[in-house]
């Protein structure tokens, strides 16, 4: 993940880097005030050659989903099979800044997914939702390779809602392979079947002294700890040596993840991703 808090000039050098690596995808981020997620996709997508990038998250409610898949539309033309569009509540707080909190988060999700979804394949739409109006409406140059809708979602409800209704699920960084477990259970029984993309974003520190990685992690985590409701030393992540790296992204899969992505923090985003990759054989 090309973290939010780098400077938007780093991003094509970060993804030129990682292609030549060996990664598999990278993602972006689209976070109110910090950065636009389809604009950050487009600078790494025309980078690279092989690259899979992918959105995460755009917030629903900030992105009508008439323009949203347009945008998206442009660049799976371009760049076929190597977009993934995310979508996600937002936060709420940040959405009332703005104007677009809407009164229904659920519908506005579900309604959103369902419209970009229909619009990437051609179709014409008309939805009259709870949130979301669309009146016949239609992509002139729908992509050939249909790009993956996915969201970003963490409580029962939205994830019973992300297994019925989009193509993948993220799965928010910290949470153990016992929590992913249960996340993916919400996922199955809202309907996702085994094409149904697990994508964990997972929390990447590596430090050859085990200590100072713990207390690195114990003092950068203590937000997403209090986020998750655990303590922060219940945080899970590949945090430590890189030799420790395989067995916990084989954790990860175990658990059920088909996508792992790694999100660097502490010094050196890109080095740290670079012995990651290294440390899995890439």
């Amino acid at each position: 993940m090309f973290d939010r808090d780098r400077a938007p000039e780093e991003l094509t050098g970060f993804a030129t880097a990682l292609e030549e690596a060996g990664a598999d995808d990278l993602w972006v981020v689209e976070d109110l005030g910090w950065t636009g997620g389809v604009s950050a996709a487009a600078l790494a997508l025309a980078a690279t050659s092989r690259l899979r990038v992918g959105i995460g998250i755009a917030p629903a409610p900030l992105r009508s989903p008439m323009l949203y898949a347009m945008e998206i539309a442009n660049l799976a033309r371009v760049h076929p099979g190597r977009v993934v569009a995310g979508l996600g509540h937002g936060v709420r707080d940040w959405m009332r800044q703005v104007g677009v909190a809407p009164k229904s988060p659920l519908a506005m999700l579900e309604e959103s997914v369902t419209a970009v979804r229909g619009l990437l394949r051609g179709e014409t739409v008309t939805l009259d939702g709870r949130e979301v109006h669309l009146d016949g409406v239609r992509l002139v140059h729908p992509p050939e390779v249909v790009p993956p809708v996915v969201t970003g979602v963490i409580r029962e409800k939205s994830l019973e809602l992300s297994g019925r209704s989009a193509d993948g699920t993220i799965l928010v960084e910290g949470l153990s392979p016992d929590r992913l477990v249960e996340a993916i259970g919400h996922l199955r029984r809202g309907g996702a079947g085994p094409e149904h993309e697990v994508i964990g974003f997972t929390f990447l520190h590596v430090d050859e002294d085990a200590e100072r990685a713990a207390r690195t992690a114990a003092a950068e985590l203590t937000g997403q700890a209090g986020f998750l409701g655990i303590a922060p030393e219940e945080v899970f992540g590949l945090l430590g040596p890189a030799e420790d790296i395989p067995a916990k992204v084989e954790a990860l899969v175990e658990a059920g993840v088909d996508t792992v992505i790694l999100r660097p923090f502490g010094d050196d985003h890109l080095g740290q991703s670079l012995a990651a990759l290294k440390a899995l054989g890439r």
